[in-house]
């Protein structure tokens, strides 16, 4: 991205893009790394990502079928970002932080000032691990707008997954529908 600004001569023009749908690859983990590299991305100027987990009804297919609402979702950034029309929902809920109290994880979120909410009763995609990094099916709830996450398993939590393989295809959304970007806490 800085490349092509660097050479476009126009500065730091809006650069908008889709993070890589959920998809079989033949290497472990390549799709949640490639993912995670891409939220990075973020913290240059005037870029946006839009967040396609929920549109994928096949992860046999990299393309998914659901084209309209990933160009209304870059539409809405724009839309905001470019346009400065106020009142659009357009950033999905990303990782900020995360504290350990009394064996679980607070994970706290950017961009879900209306607060975060499950799909179904019980939140998918979640994984925590101890200090021997091994990572085991997490329960979890939400409460004052933040994640609380927990394992029977993992006494002492020090890390927290969501979302973070190739095909998964989380729960996590933000009050207004956006789906929560996946993450790791770890870098292991």
């Amino acid at each position: 991205m800085k490349l092509w600004r660097d050479q476009s001569g126009q500065g730091d023009f809006p650069f908008y893009y889709v993070q890589i749908a959920p998809y079989k690859y033949g290497s472990p983990l390549i799709g949640a790394l490639l993912r995670e590299q891409q939220a990075k991305v973020l913290s240059h100027p005037h870029t946006g990502m839009v967040v396609i987990t929920d549109l994928v009804n096949d992860t046999n297919n990299i393309h998914p079928l659901n084209k309209h609402d990933v160009g209304a979702r870059l539409a809405n950034w724009a839309l905001h970002d470019t346009y400065k029309k106020e009142g659009i929902v357009y950033k999905s809920p990303v990782f900020k932080s995360m504290e350990v109290k009394k064996g679980k994880v607070y994970i706290s979120f950017d961009d879900a000032a209306a607060g975060i909410t499950a799909k179904e009763k019980i939140i998918t995609e979640l994984y925590v691990a101890g200090s021997d990094q091994q990572f085991y099916v997490a329960e979890a709830k939400i409460e004052n707008n933040q994640l609380v996450v927990w394992s029977k398993l993992v006494k002492e939590p020090v890390a927290v997954r969501y979302g973070f393989s190739n095909t998964a295809m989380g729960n996590l959304y933000s009050k207004e529908g956006l789906p929560v970007c996946p993450f790791r806490t770890d870098s292991w």
